[in-house]
């Protein structure tokens, strides 16, 4: 019956590809949370740029009307939600062909719909917005009072909803999205280096395993509060050393996920855990912890090197070396397993320090 009351009221874009999304999305709703529309530009105020990506722009906006809750029996109309009025939201600019491979990766994440920004004629997704921003800001201002449960519990709920999170953050972690010109049997990779796995950047296909190595690394930074390789540049040398084994330093008392984070980094990807495994192993980890363990009190201080970014862009490398371990890695994850299946309380595992 929904799916009737968006054909009665269907607003065009006038754009035969943009409608045809919409309209898809909209006769496949199972609940208010998958409803999508095209709006009406003028139905945001207050829009402003708030973050930028190699492939897009984020901007910040509130939303008159609110978004689509359920049909109104009585009135015969939809009901939007409002909150005093209006609805904060987040704008990402995107080229044409990025919204139409971009837009059936949410689920978790709330995508409202499409709109056009009537100055540049750009479209632009419209998004839940997240007020604590992007990852990097989010523990710049916060790292010192998150305590080591709400770490695992962000990390378990990361890693339920994790496709969603890479493409809403700005990311955009290993999609591929086409022929490369210069070499035809090689795909462009659109992403952040630092969180790309060494297969995909090699030229491999973009698979779930891909994105438990891209969880890794962004565990890593949750926990350690530090990104990816800060002190050294970017660019095609830093690829190639990832394909030969190279990780970021973990240098920090944390037991309990050297090793969970380790396998996901591992290079032989049949060897790295599932998301179901990872929300089991985490799940459990976040049960044993005390909700009274106590805050992270040194401040989170690190150079960046000049040439070091942290944006979605285009990488074309080629002639990468096929992925492989560090000659040391294999072994240590085997004794760092061992080792902590002989640790059964938390009081051993407070204990317990890797430098």
């Amino acid at each position: 019956m929904q799916s009737k009351h968006f054909q009665n009221a269907f607003s065009t874009s006038e754009n035969d590809k943009i409608d045809k999304l919409i309209q898809d999305a909209q006769q496949n709703v199972n609940n208010d949370l998958q409803v999508i529309e095209w709006i009406p530009y003028d139905r945001f105020k207050d829009v402003k740029q708030i973050g930028k990506g190699g492939f897009g722009t984020i901007h910040y906006a509130r939303w008159v009307d609110g978004y689509i809750e359920k049909w109104d029996i009585e009135n015969q109309q939809w009901k939007r939600y409002q909150d005093e009025g209006e609805v904060e939201v987040a704008l990402k600019k995107l080229k044409n062909v990025y919204i139409i491979i971009f837009t059936d990766e949410f689920d978790s994440i709330r995508f409202y719909g499409i709109i056009q920004d009537p100055e540049t004629l750009k479209y632009m997704m419209v998004l839940e917005y997240a007020k604590d921003g992007n990852l990097r800001e989010y523990l710049k201002n916060n790292y010192n009072n998150i305590n080591w449960k709400q770490k695992l519990e962000n990390l378990h709920s990361l890693s339920s909803s994790f496709k969603d999170y890479i493409q809403i953050s700005g990311f955009g972690l290993s999609k591929l999205i086409g022929a490369n010109p210069n070499n035809p049997e090689r795909k462009n990779i659109v992403g952040v280096l630092p969180y790309i796995s060494p297969e995909v950047l090699s030229g491999d296909e973009y698979t779930k395993a891909a994105e438990v190595y891209s969880f890794g690394i962004i565990a890593y930074e949750l926990i350690t509060g530090f990104p990816p390789y800060p002190d050294i540049p970017h660019d095609e040398d830093l690829a190639i050393k990832i394909c030969n084994g190279l990780r970021p330093k973990i240098s920090f008392h944390t037991p309990k996920l050297i090793t969970t984070i380790m396998r996901c980094w591992d290079a032989r990807v049949t060897h790295r855990p599932t998301f179901n495994e990872l929300q089991v192993e985490l799940w459990k980890y976040s049960n044993q912890e005390s909700t009274n363990t106590t805050t992270t009190t040194a401040p989170l201080n690190y150079q960046t090197y000049p040439l070091e970014i942290y944006t979605s862009r285009l990488l074309n490398y080629s002639k990468l070396p096929k992925p492989k371990n560090e000659e040391n890695f294999e072994r240590e994850l085997e004794e760092l397993t061992k080792s902590f299946s002989h640790i059964t309380s938390n009081d051993d595992i407070d204990e317990f320090q890797i430098l």
